[in-house]
């Protein structure tokens, strides 16, 4: 993976000199450390930072085709480049690397837009057609990976991270006040937008061409699919089990792909316990593995990740984590993240990718994406118990049912309690309702504005979240079950926007780590978009195809167990007796009132409540709105007062850094054209 920017310009503006291409890039060497590239002509400009993965030698970026009439900037592995050169040797296109970023070129030659749904990868791409003179942005199908983009007078900047953006000058950095609240709300903002005004992001699955006019043209080109395949509907469940098993083992085996080892995330949970164990099926070598260990035993899972390592044996390395660590790990984490957080669960896994590049490690597995595709998170069975009770508002029997999910929140008999019936029971009967099963999540979570300055306040708008992610409904989405609707909402408005991004590639990256995701293959996914809904979820029974599937390669512990969601300490690892001078400099009242985003009576009261309690709060939600206050803060005080000096700081970093240079001249690309090829520069 890699780090992206540039700058197009209008027809009659100035083009991006190389220093503001540089300050731009400056911004992302965490992403790439390898190496920097650059490509000018007299419209745009593009900017890359390079983390060797494949074709470690001869692939600094921006990489062109034959005739030089392409060129790309690009973040991503294409794990189907091996078979996509094949077919494009064949039909005649010649390489002049051993990249898979060189496969987009070629192909899009060959195939026009209709490359982007041939790519089996997490990418960011930003492919310039001199011919054209149009440009390219597109994001993978789950937007893996991130691309953002403002658009400022007569030139559209773009780039990986916003702060880049703001690195080269022209954007500016503020916040908007409406996407701010949708984070207090939904976890991050919409899918197409970020937390700083008229910042957009290119939605997942989306390529945005930009003409000669820097007019936008969106297309969609993949949607899922959960309409349930007829010939699949009588597959039993060890059936299922061998079809899943024959896709992920064809998913790794395209992600073990690399120039350099790949190591594995172990949780000691189902999903990254069955990628390591087939991994290991498919790769009998020495392979790594890593996992994070709590001091809190609440949330410790030590033994069950041992278990797994020295059951399919890899070689275990793990971190400890503790409140300091957390404390120490969180400002890093927002500078990265770029956005509010309402939990500190990103935090230890930061610390866990640092871990992997302390071990030579460049490249993971994890098993994200299973809970989503395969019915295992607790709210799909929220989902089922509300809509069973529906049927019957008045019974006092399917209400307890409730006490069968969520086995590590309320206990001490709260889940039999009237309150824990009524926090459900509210909407129950909007089943049509599309988000029905998301619905109670997000009421609840909504209470953390009020910690929200009046005027954030004024400003939210949960609607346009919810109006953005329900404009692009699958056309086949009316015929669909309604678990298989709820885990399309879980996916398109939870995984991408929230979990692959804070949880993803921003922790990651931020450690120069890239993280591959075989559960969200296109043939994975496709077949568990597919499959009955039976062998996902009977019952309150989750993940069978996955379970039985397990139980043929891991311990009967690891396979039986519940769903146990990764969590980290919050409030009790921030607040209290051992809170971090941070904590008070941020909350005070001079920090609030200076950003002016919080409403300070609100966040002084409850954070004297969690000082008090020494971080032991009654609810989970005031714990995420203590979180996401302080975390906003440190956001604040990042972009307001530590951006401009880090600017300065990344930008001399690079001057000592290896440089290769790619400079177009001429107004066109025909073969006159002067072309500085590949040098490093002086250090």
């Amino acid at each position: 993976m890699c780090g992206v920017a540039g700058v197009l310009s209008g027809s009659h503006a100035e083009p991006a000199g190389l220093d503001e291409l540089k300050r731009m890039i400056a911004m992302l060497g965490h992403r790439g450390p390898d190496g920097y590239g650059f490509y000018r002509d007299d419209r745009i400009g593009l900017a890359h930072a390079r983390l060797s993965i494949v074709g470690l030698a001869g692939g600094f970026q921006p990489i062109h085709n034959e005739d030089r009439t392409l060129w790309i900037s690009f973040n991503g592995e294409i794990f189907n480049h091996v078979e996509l050169r094949r077919d494009l040797e064949a039909r005649g296109h010649r390489f002049y690397t051993q990249t898979d970023t060189e496969v987009i070129v070629h192909a899009f030659e060959e195939y026009g837009p209709a490359t982007w749904a041939k790519l089996n990868g997490q990418f960011a791409i930003c492919l310039w057609d001199t011919k054209r003179r149009e440009l390219w942005l597109v994001r993978d199908r789950l937007g893996i990976l991130p691309l953002f983009y403002a658009r400022r007078g007569s030139h559209l900047v773009f780039a990986s991270e916003a702060k880049a953006l703001f690195g080269g000058g022209r954007v500016e950095p503020a916040f908007d006040p409406a996407r701010l609240a949708q984070v207090f709300t939904h976890w991050s903002t919409a899918p197409h937008g970020s937390v700083f005004e008229r910042v957009e992001s290119v939605p997942a699955a989306t390529a945005i061409r930009v003409d000669s006019t820097l007019a936008l043209h969106v297309d969609r080109y993949w949607q899922p699919d959960f309409t349930a395949d007829p010939a699949l509907a009588s597959l039993s469940l060890d059936e299922a089990a061998d079809r899943l098993e024959e896709k992920l083992l064809d998913a790794i085996s395209l992600r073990l792909r690399a120039d350099v080892p790949v190591g594995v995330y172990i949780s000691g949970g189902l999903d990254s316990s069955v990628i390591a164990a087939l991994a290991r099926k498919l790769d009998t070598t020495r392979m790594h593995s890593f996992g994070v260990r709590f001091t809190d035993a609440g949330f410790d899972e030590t033994a069950q990740q041992r278990l797994v390592a020295g059951h399919v044996g890899t070689e275990h390395h793990d971190i400890l984590c503790g409140p300091e660590d957390i404390q120490a790990a969180l400002p890093d984490v927002i500078r990265h993240g770029e956005s509010p957080l309402l939990r500190t669960a990103p935090a230890p896994l930061f610390l866990l990718s640092r871990l992997v590049r302390e071990t030579g490690i460049r490249v993971v597995l994890s098993g994200e994406g299973a809970d989503e595709w395969l019915a295992g998170y607790d709210i799909f069975k929220e989902d089922k118990v509300r809509r069973f009770w529906a049927r019957q508002p008045d019974s006092k029997a399917r209400p307890k049912l409730l006490g069968r999910i969520h086995p590590f929140a309320a206990v001490n008999g709260q889940k039999d309690s009237p309150l824990w019936q009524a926090f459900f029971k509210r909407g129950m009967m909007d089943t049509e309702e599309t988000f029905y099963a998301h619905r109670t999540r997000w009421r609840n979570t909504a209470w953390s504005q009020r910690l929200l300055a009046a005027e954030v306040q004024a400003a939210a708008d949960d609607a346009a979240f919810e109006a953005h992610v329900a404009a692009h409904l699958p056309a086949g989405w009316p015929r669909w079950s309604p678990l298989a609707r709820s885990q399309w909402a879980e996916i398109s408005a939870f995984m991408t926007p929230y979990l692959l991004s804070a949880q993803g590639d921003r922790v990651a990256m931020a450690n120069s780590i890239e993280v591959r995701y075989p559960f969200l293959d296109p043939e994975v996914d496709e077949l568990c978009a597919a499959l009955p809904d039976r062998v996902k979820m009977l019952g309150l029974r989750d993940k069978l195809a996955l379970r039985r599937l397990a139980a043929r390669h891991l311990p009967a512990e690891i396979v039986q167990r519940p769903k146990r969601p990764y969590r980290a300490p919050m409030t009790s690892a921030l607040f209290g007796d051992g809170a971090p001078d941070y904590v008070r400099d941020l909350l005070s009242p001079e920090a609030l009132a200076r950003y002016g985003l919080t409403d300070p009576v609100a966040v002084a009261a409850l954070a004297d409540k969690a000082h008090r309690q020494n971080g032991r709060m009654a609810g989970e939600r005031e714990e995420m709105a203590l979180v996401g206050t302080l975390t906003l803060q440190m956001l604040a005080n990042y972009v307001h007062d530590e951006l401009p000096q880090r600017v300065r700081d990344q930008r001399a970093a690079l001057d000592r850094a290896e440089i290769h240079i790619l400079e177009e001249h001429a107004s066109g690309a025909g073969p006159d054209a002067r072309i500085v090829l590949p040098r490093p520069t002086a250090a």
